[in-house]
């Protein structure tokens, strides 16, 4: 356990020192909330690590493999979905960054267009390629299992990023990074209580089924809804499939079938701006008549939080790059890594969004 406890703080270091300019992660508290005034570039404010010592860890040893300087590996990056969104956009941008600043000999991204059996055969053909090590923002949490053996049967280390798999960590794979999205939708629940009064009809808009981030999502909102403001009535859920035509459309036939509708909370920024669309569409203002809560911290819902459209927004950091190597590198060199490692994350309100906007991606 020392030498868990010694490697896991090496990590934390570390992950400072290479995502954060001017910031450490250890020896402060650090509420998540970004502190950077660039949004874009490798100053972007990165990500940072909610401490835990005392997780469970992953090392070469256990998982097999053999150490590697990045600098001698090609590294293979699966995306799941099209970069038509900013979540998408940033998070590749953010890796492809990394890996030329750490001069990795060459990296290889695929995208699989939403398309789960691309997906697998996308990483698939980066293990043919000769991947010697892999990063994964997973479609589903199903349905990799090919994929993941295919890596397994050479010892690929695999990291995945933003959804969680339901397979075993540091066997399956070695480790996952992300947010804990149960408490994203606590958070969601308590500025929406907050802004309402605790009061009112609510619909939400679900993110795409077959992943953990949707299920968590909705079960953290509904369970503090349920706890903290009993005179809220959750009238409708409904999935968007996080894309904000999607959620137009859903919004506008939720309005139309239940029009006491006086707040909505959507699973992600991009379907929260459908919504918004559709509320103005159907002589509303949003913001006032109908309260718009989501999830991710995108400049475009940011921005209309700061315009009084728009009323709060839980951030979701995309930028796994600095990071994702960090843990990487570690791993490599024969150090122990937590299996789960789980970023802060900050939000946006009326009060802060026209300060922090230039922190949104």
């Amino acid at each position: 356990m020392h030498h868990s406890l010694r490697s896991r703080r090496s990590l934390v270091a570390l992950t400072a020192a290479v995502a954060l300019s001017g910031a450490a992660l250890a020896g402060c508290t650090n509420t998540g909330t970004p502190t950077s005034t660039n949004a874009g570039g490798g100053d972007a404010v990165q990500q940072t690590v909610k401490p835990d010592d005392n997780g469970p860890t992953c090392t070469l040893d256990q998982y097999g493999g053999t150490a590697i300087d990045l600098s001698d590996a090609v590294v293979g990056f699966s995306q799941s979905e099209k970069e038509d969104n900013p979540f998408r956009i940033a998070e590749t941008q953010s890796i492809e960054d990394e890996a030329a600043k750490q001069g990795v000999k060459k990296f290889i991204k695929t995208n699989a267009q939403s398309t789960l059996s691309k997906q697998v055969s996308d990483i698939q053909d980066l293990i043919a390629q000769g991947a010697d090590v892999l990063i994964v923002a997973p479609l589903n949490s199903d349905g990799l299992e090919p994929a993941l053996k295919a890596a397994r049967d050479k010892d690929i280390p695999v990291i995945t990023v933003d959804r969680k798999l339901n397979a075993t960590a540091c066997t399956d794979y070695v480790s996952f990074l992300g947010s804990d999205f149960i408490e994203q939708g606590k958070r969601a629940a308590d500025q929406l209580i907050a802004g309402t009064g605790g009061s009112g009809k609510v619909a939400i808009l679900l993110g795409a089924s077959g992943n953990g981030v949707t299920t968590d999502r909705t079960k953290g909102f509904v369970d503090e809804v349920q706890a903290q403001a009993p005179g809220i009535e959750i009238v409708a859920q409904q999935t968007g499939e996080f894309a904000r035509d999607k959620g137009q459309s859903v919004t506008e036939q939720l309005l139309q079938a239940n029009p006491g509708i006086t707040a909505i909370y959507a699973e992600n920024d991009e379907m929260g701006l459908g919504a918004q669309a559709a509320i103005i569409a159907a002589g509303k203002e949003p913001g006032t008549d109908i309260q718009i809560y989501s999830v991710d911290g995108t400049r475009n819902a940011v921005e209309q939080i700061a315009a009084g459209a728009y009323n709060g927004v839980i951030e979701s950091n995309p930028r796994f790059g600095p990071l994702a190597f960090a843990t990487l590198t570690s791993f490599l060199a024969g150090d122990a890594v937590g299996q789960d490692i789980v970023i802060e994350d900050g939000e946006y309100d009326p009060s802060n969004a026209a300060d922090l906007v230039d922190n949104a991606f």
